[in-house]
């Protein structure tokens, strides 16, 4: 699966910061999370991937989760000017190169896909989780 990006876009690990996590999630229209719940979430990364367009983070991706058992896949976005380029796909693949070269092969990796965008998880071999385990995913938001 090919991860090439375009010219002038540069691959961070970094982990965003608070500003610009909370800006990328509002900018794409993910769920907006407050400054303290960010501050308590990103430190608890276990692997990022910021693409960086001029300096300014335009796509991320992150994982979280106990690193063996369980791990989550988040915050997939990308901002509208830079969409259409390959940058999520690219995000997609570096996450899923760690997961297979740091986790055990039994791990559980879960995400949720907003929209449209379980076409794109589909490529990496994501399927929906009721139909093959006869469980249904739930969430509470506090």
């Amino acid at each position: 699966m090919s991860s090439a990006l375009p010219p002038n876009y540069s691959i961070s690990h970094a982990i965003p910061s608070i500003e610009t996590y909370i800006s990328l999630r509002t900018t794409t229209g993910l769920t907006p999370f407050s400054p303290e719940a960010s501050a308590k979430g990103l430190p608890n990364t276990l692997f990022c991937i910021q693409i960086l367009h001029a300096g300014q983070t335009v796509s991320v991706g992150r994982i979280t989760g106990d690193g063996g058992c369980f791990l989550l896949i988040s915050d997939i976005c990308t901002l509208p000017g830079h969409r259409g380029q390959g940058l999520a796909k690219t995000v997609m693949a570096g996450l899923m190169g760690w997961v297979r070269g740091n986790t055990p092969r039994t791990a559980y990796v879960g995400l949720w896909a907003d929209g449209r965008a379980d076409a794109l998880y589909r490529q990496f071999g994501f399927r929906d989780t009721v139909d093959e385990y006869d469980s249904k995913g739930m969430s509470l938001t506090m």
